[in-house]
């Protein structure tokens, strides 16, 4: 007999889409029936066999939109992958059907579509990679009003949309699979203005604003990457809600990684090479590792995303908290505790720049705010004189526990601090090194350039 004419004819058999994926799917076809086999961006090599993306697929689908209420038609992105899709242990943890999905959530993208598409970019699924890496490498999970700085148009392009803040998909809800609860996180690009808006005060009310201006999102939160105006230029009401919002409200954003450090001494003899010494594994890299840090998307928003939203309506936080927040190693519980007679910070002008924050926005209204170095245990965290269970008193404000620094502010040294780091809203008119000085408090704070 033939071999060949005994071979089976007809399609090939494909495995079972695993059951989390196909809940997923199952969802994404309610919202797009008409789209039941969208463009898929795929990663070849899956990332439980080794592969760089953690991702398996990205869905592209065409949305019309609602032109009639401001919604133009735009591309929507959806991710799979940051949830247990097979719920057998190869990426996930294996949870039952009354927990959360992996990671609880999936990200989506809405891009404004140009008139002249006919397909959607693909660069949208690259950048949900990258973010997708950064919760895998770090265990830190994406939420509505969260922000990531990125330093670089989304697209790599010249567009002023060069970060990012996350919102509630409108469309998608949160659903129940198999393997437990998925949310869906919906990337927002975001100009320089609107990050720090939401890094003084909060994502949710910058959002809301985003909200309201079709131009700059609208109901849906479309980013449209040829935008050239912020919030602030196509609102004239909006500086003032801000402002009004943040004096009110202080600031959400309890912490960031950064660069700094610090080191005991009497701050009336400052010796700025000692702590250019004191500081090399901070500031005075290699070129080649300071190109890392500075033009490496996960890094950007490593240093300057937020690690953590502390949502308390209580100004009475506790010391556990501002631990939890600034994912201090638990080594340093093991370690001594030191008082200091006084000490000396050195931030480079990014970290620098968020110090008016730090005292407007959260010290003078009863709250924490810790600076974490992003290439060491080295810790610095303000507390004002309502946090509790914390090291530092009257006595003794500067208490360290290893590297981690603690440091009082009082109530008339924050008023004093407010007004001193005023310069420090327009970084690029400081004459670099700058120190500021508190003789009476033995205290004081030096900024330096970014890149030495």
């Amino acid at each position: 007999m033939n071999e060949a004419a005994a071979l089976p004819h007809g399609p090939p058999i494909l495995p079972p889409t695993p059951a989390g994926l196909e809940s997923l799917y199952t969802l994404c076809r309610k919202i797009y029936p008409d789209q039941v086999n969208p463009l898929q961006v795929t990663a070849l090599l899956k990332y439980w066999l080794g592969g760089p993306d953690p991702l398996d697929y990205i869905s592209m689908y065409a949305n019309p939109g609602i032109p009639q209420e401001n919604i133009p038609p735009h591309w929507h992105y959806i991710s799979f992958g940051l949830s247990d899709l097979h719920g057998d242990g190869r990426v996930h943890d294996v949870s039952g059907a009354n927990g959360i999905s992996g990671f609880g959530f999936e990200l989506t993208f809405r891009l404004k579509r140009e008139p002249e598409e006919t397909a959607p970019p693909t660069w949208p699924a690259t950048l949900m990679q990258s973010l997708a890496k950064y919760v895998f490498q770090s265990g830190n999970t994406l939420c509505a009003g969260d922000h990531v700085s990125w330093h670089c148009a989304l697209d790599n392009s010249e567009s002023r949309i060069q970060h990012m803040l996350m919102t509630s998909d409108v469309q998608l809800k949160s659903t129940q699979t198999p393997f437990g609860l998925v949310d869906f996180v919906q990337i927002v690009g975001i100009c320089a203005e609107e990050l720090k808006a939401a890094q003084q005060w909060n994502g949710a009310g910058v959002l809301d604003m985003i909200s309201r201006k079709p131009s700059a999102g609208g109901l849906w939160f479309i980013t449209d990457m040829r935008r050239g105006e912020s919030i602030f230029e196509l609102d004239l009401n909006a500086h003032e809600e801000f402002e009004r919002g943040f004096e009110l409200e202080g600031s959400n954003l309890s912490g960031v990684s950064a660069r700094c450090s610090w080191v005991e001494q009497d701050p009336s003899h400052i010796d700025i090479m000692h702590l250019k010494d004191k500081n090399d594994c901070d500031n005075n890299q290699s070129s080649q590792e300071k190109t890392l840090h500075v033009n490496s998307p996960m890094q950007k928003s490593l240093q300057g995303g937020n690690f953590d939203q502390n949502r308390a309506s209580s100004t009475n936080f506790k010391m556990d908290e501002i631990r939890s927040s600034s994912g201090l190693l638990e080594s340093t519980e093991l370690l001594n505790i030191k008082k200091l007679e006084g000490v000396h910070l050195v931030f480079n002008l990014e970290a620098g720049s968020l110090l008016p924050l730090a005292i407007r926005g959260r010290v003078r209204h009863g709250r924490h705010f810790t600076f974490k170095s992003v290439l060491g245990e080295t810790a610095i965290t303000l507390v004002a004189n309502t946090v509790t269970g914390t090291l530092v008193d009257s006595e003794h404000p500067y208490v360290a526990q290893g590297s981690w620094l603690q440091i009082l502010i009082t109530d008339d040294l924050a008023q004093d601090m407010a007004v001193t780091f005023q310069v420090l809203a327009s970084p690029e008119a400081l004459s670099l090194p700058k120190t500021f000085s508190w003789p009476d408090k033995k205290l004081s704070v030096t900024i330096v350039a970014d890149k030495l």
